[in-house]
Parts: structure tokens; C-alpha cells; sequence
């Protein structure tokens, strides 16, 4: 499995802008689907956005489509979630996930399909 480690999150004013990275480390040689996930106080974790390996499939949630754009650096083996007009109810705790995909280039969707979980990062937006 990969190793990930997410940075970026903090607090920002509704209307604002963050940029969350997600650097993976380990088994890195392999292809990996990666994504965010976010879980808010007292709700269910949600989707918020995945890419495929080759960053050429991409899906949104619902909730953050014409907002949040995610993308990857390979060479960097790292994933990026640029958030845009940050609403309050945008706060969350911010988890990146990575599955290996053995060159299949599909933009998993499922949480259960993600075996690998970096620890989180706080987003607070404020009102």
C-alpha cells in the first residue's frame, strides 16, 4: 500500500480559496486512483472529488461541481484539490485516499474501494 499525507487545510472566510495537497510515499512505482473525501461533525463521510491515474477521468460531488477542481502531478506523485468559493458548509475534515489500479485509467467512486487513508486535514470556513 501507499503511504499519503495531506496538507493545506486551515481556516478561510466564505468567498475563499484553498488549495489542499497529498503526497504519497511508498509504493509509488505502481498506478494509483486517488480522491478526497470530507467528513463534517456529525455526518457521514462524503465524496468530494477523484481522478484516475493518468488524470484524464475526473468526478465531482455534487455538492462542490463548478467549484473544486482536482488534479495530480505524477512526477510528483501527488494529488491536488483546489477549492474555490469556499462555502461555511464546506467545513470539514479533509481525507485523500489512493487505490492501486494495475494501469486501469477509472475514476473509482466508492469509499470501500480505497484501501489507502492518510490522516485528514481541517477546512473551516467561516461566514
Amino acid at each position: 500500500q501507499v503511504q499519503l499525507v495531506e496538507s493545506g487545510g486551515g481556516l478561510v472566510q466564505a468567498g475563499g480559496s484553498l488549495r489542499l495537497s497529498c503526497a504519497a510515499s511508498g509504493r509509488t512505482a505502481s498506478t494509483y486512483a486517488m480522491g478526497w473525501w470530507r467528513q463534517a461533525p456529525g455526518k457521514e463521510r462524503e465524496i468530494v472529488a477523484v481522478i484516475s491515474w493518468s488524470g484524464g477521468r475526473t468526478y465531482y460531488g455534487d455538492s462542490v461541481k463548478g467549484r473544486f477542481t482536482i488534479s495530480r502531478d505524477n512526477g510528483k506523485n501527488t494529488v491536488y484539490l483546489q477549492m474555490n468559493i469556499l462555502k461555511p458548509e464546506d467545513t470539514a475534515v479533509y481525507y485523500c485516499a489512493a487505490r492501486e489500479t494495475y494501469y486501469s485509467d477509472a475514476a473509482y467512486r466508492g469509499e470501500d474501494e480505497y484501501p489507502s487513508w492518510g490522516l485528514g486535514t481541517q477546512v473551516t470556513v467561516s461566514s
